[in-house]
């Protein structure tokens, strides 16, 4: 088990771990033809960093873990990992870049038969580690995923938190570089899945291992990911930080996910609600970091003598960065309404919403 350097930022000043250019996997459609799972996708994934690829089923995903590492092979297009490019090496080969890449799943994959002490050990044994070794590296491992305890028991006595546990220290045993997590907590509860990725996030931290992360849980990306890849049909459709990405996403695939946890402005069951109960012009504000804040905008008000409410809205953090959408109804005159409102829409985003007269929609 390997330390990282101490406070590196994640792929800062090197090649990307992980590269895919112009990749397309096509099988044959029932009928002639072809349907593609992968569709012309480039990505890359930085040394060090965490990567959640998001999408619906049939977008892609499991194919895109499948070509990383070479369970498949691309139709056309190159996978490079750590600088060697997969789809084009022999089955030999791939057993050595295989071995530097770990995989945890979604129901887990241990062998009834064996104690978790054996499941740990069962790829150093098809890696061929000198048994001389196993002894401290599982003892380790135990220790880190803190199951110490349950070496000796089987998996059918184990919790599904504790069952995942055993998957991650599996998955560690051969000292990777990569961990690929194929919805690594969709069959735990939502206590559980916090303890899983607070383990996850130590791993990557503590020993600098590159994680990439598929799942359809936008709260498993909030928490974890330093990067979000968005896909849909096969496609990369958007990607970028994952801050930037929740607070405001570009793509009509990533709002949908993101408007499953983020409410942008009130829901249109609650809009007509509010405006019996607040009189004046609605208008919802996004906040982000590198905007105005909350009090110079409310100066704005201030200044143009127009008087303001807050009605609906609250402050989402994603990874310790927060933003949010709040919203507002404004009463005064009207000219001094229009213009408050025009020059707090120069320092922040702002979507206005229709009067109850009005049939058109978000400005």
């Amino acid at each position: 088990m390997t330390d990282p350097a101490a406070g590196a930022r994640p792929g800062a000043g090197s090649e990307p771990l992980i590269r895919l250019r112009d990749v397309v996997r096509a099988f044959p459609a029932r009928g002639g033809g072809e349907v593609r799972a992968l569709d012309g996708v480039d990505l890359d994934v930085a040394s060090g960093e965490i990567l959640g690829v998001v999408g619906y089923s049939g977008a892609g995903k499991s194919t895109l873990l499948r070509l990383v590492n070479a369970l498949d092979r691309p139709t056309s297009g190159t996978v490079t990992v750590a600088g060697r490019e997969v789809s084009a090496l022999s089955e030999r080969e791939l057993r050595t870049v295989r071995r530097d890449i770990g995989m945890i799943f979604q129901q887990f994959n241990l062998f009834s038969s064996r104690t978790v002490w054996g499941n740990v050990a069962y790829p150093l044994q098809v890696a061929g580690v000198p048994k001389a070794e196993h002894r401290r590296r599982i003892s380790d491992l135990l220790h880190f995923v803190g199951l110490a305890d349950k070496a000796h028991a089987h998996p059918e006595q184990l919790s599904g938190g504790q069952k995942q546990r055993v998957g991650i220290a599996r998955a560690l045993a051969t000292d990777p570089q990569i961990l690929l997590a194929d919805e690594p907590t969709s069959a735990l509860d939502p206590q559980t899945t916090s303890e899983v990725l607070a383990l996850l996030r130590r791993v990557n931290e503590e020993l600098g291992i590159t994680i990439v992360l598929i799942t359809h849980e936008m709260d498993v990306v909030r928490s974890l990911a330093h990067r979000v890849a968005v896909m849909e049909a096969g496609r990369v459709v958007e990607q970028g930080d994952t801050y930037d990405l929740f607070s405001r996403p570009g793509h009509p695939a990533t709002r949908r996910f993101v408007d499953t946890l983020v409410e942008k402005g009130p829901p249109a069951r609650a809009l007509d609600r509010l405006r019996e109960r607040h009189p004046g012009r609605m208008v919802t504000l996004s906040f982000r970091e590198q905007d105005a804040s909350p009090a110079d905008v409310f100066a704005v008000f201030v200044e143009r003598g127009v008087q303001f409410e807050l009605v609906h809205g609250g402050v989402e953090d994603v990874r310790g960065r927060t933003f949010g959408h709040l919203t507002f109804t404004v009463t005064g005159a009207d000219e001094a309404v229009a213009d408050a409102v025009a020059r707090v829409a120069t320092l922040v985003e702002v979507t206005e919403h229709a009067t109850r007269d009005d049939a058109g929609g978000n400005a």
